[in-house]
């Protein structure tokens, strides 16, 4: 079992950077990651983590600008979002668990274990 802890939210203009941290105690999981659910819409996976960052995987509508980086140490997920847009505006969620033979981005979807999120802004 583990306990996610995010942080680092907030709200800025588009073009601009944030970051968020996701802190895990307890039990490491293989595959830990970011979700994002705005308003209306349904959850969607941001980025995520194979094996303490020997894997990482983007969704398109991110890839080229956040970066996902993992402190095994300090069992810390870290997602730098840069060139924020509008539609990048949601709650960001932490998760974290096994893979059960699939990806990470879609094991991580059934998995029990999640942050209770951190808003994130963007204004136009």
């Amino acid at each position: 079992q583990v306990q996610l802890a995010e942080s680092g939210g907030g709200s800025v203009q588009a073009g601009g950077s944030l970051r968020l941290s996701c802190k895990g105690s307890g039990y490491r999981y293989i595959c830990m990651g970011w979700f994002r659910q705005a308003p209306g819409k349904e959850r969607e996976v941001v980025a995520t983590s194979y094996s303490g960052g020997t894997t990482m995987y983007y969704s398109d509508s991110v890839k080229g600008r956040f970066t996902l980086s993992q402190d095994n140490r300090k069992n810390t997920l870290t997602l730098q979002m840069n060139s924020l847009k509008p539609e990048d505006s949601a709650m960001y969620y932490c998760a974290a668990g096994l893979s059960r033979g699939s990806p990470c981005s879609e094991a991580l979807r059934d998995s029990p274990y999640w942050g209770q999120g951190t808003q994130v802004t963007v204004s136009s």
